[in-house]
């Protein structure tokens, strides 16, 4: 079955609607899911579900670039003890840099881009000495966060740039480095030709698709809630870019994604 990559479980969570993600998902083919930590308000919430849900929803822990704010370093000292917990975190993220949701006065931006950065740095160190998977987040900071990772010592291999929005050059980069891009609903809307340039360029042999629930829903969902069921849609019409059958992306993203996160 399909695998969510990249989900949020914390709106359903909190309409009460887990059961009905999961239930709906099952029904489209999609039969796990990983549910992406932003902050300490939702890494408590995701091992519980990951816990109650063996095998069908897995969890990560990292700080959100946009959820980067003067106390960081506390919430930062808390995230090691997470990867000794079972279930434990199957990466750590989504970690990185956010150049679009910055404050409007230039001297407020800069310092928050400052936080930003040495936020990202902690936390790929940290993922240096764990050895574990790497889960980006680059929004208008694709050069700088390349930069990082590269000066980090990460493992390449372990890093996915999640919502991929950047074009064939951009994922060659990551392809050359050993890294993955992962995909979501933007290759079904019409203006996102370089996306859709982009997940050719990659081909099969890297790809996994995620939600990024319940944000940015595919086509025919578009201006709804996304949910983890809608990850069909972005799986045919890669199949279809790719010319390959169905059952066939299933199975290779399938594959793909267990052996990035070492999925039991």
């Amino acid at each position: 079955m399909l695998i969510d990559s990249h989900c949020h479980f914390e709106t359903a969570a909190k309409k009460g609607e887990v059961q009905a993600w999961l239930d709906q998902a099952r029904e489209n083919g999609v039969g796990r899911h990983i549910t992406i930590g932003t902050s300490l308000k939702d890494w408590p919430l995701y091992y519980q579900l990951a816990d109650e849900h063996a095998g069908v929803i897995d969890w990560t822990v990292g700080i959100h670039p946009c959820a980067v704010e003067e106390d960081w370093e506390d919430q930062f000292k808390s995230i090691a003890s997470y990867f000794a917990t079972e279930p434990m975190p199957v990466a750590l993220g989504e970690i990185g840099l956010d150049h679009f949701h910055l404050p409007k006065y230039p001297d407020e931006a800069a310092e928050v881009k400052q936080l930003q950065v040495k936020a990202f740095k902690a936390q790929l160190n940290l993922a240096y000495q764990l050895e574990c998977p790497v889960v980006i987040h680059s929004r208008n900071a694709f050069a700088e966060s390349v930069k990082l990772i590269d000066e980090s010592g990460v493992d390449w291999r372990k890093v996915v740039y999640h919502c991929f929005s950047e074009g064939p050059d951009e994922v060659r980069q990551l392809n050359e480095r050993g890294g993955r891009a992962s995909f979501t609903g933007i290759v079904t809307y019409k203006s996102a030709e370089n996306v859709r340039q982009a997940m050719l360029a990659q081909g099969i042999e890297r790809l996994m698709v995620e939600t990024d629930s319940p944000y940015l829903p595919p086509e025919p969902h578009r201006g709804k809630p996304n949910q983890p069921a809608y990850v069909r849609h972005t799986a045919e019409r890669c199949a279809e870019l790719l010319g390959v059958p169905y059952e066939e992306l299933v199975e290779r993203t399938h594959a793909n994604t267990v052996a990035f996160y070492g999925l039991k």
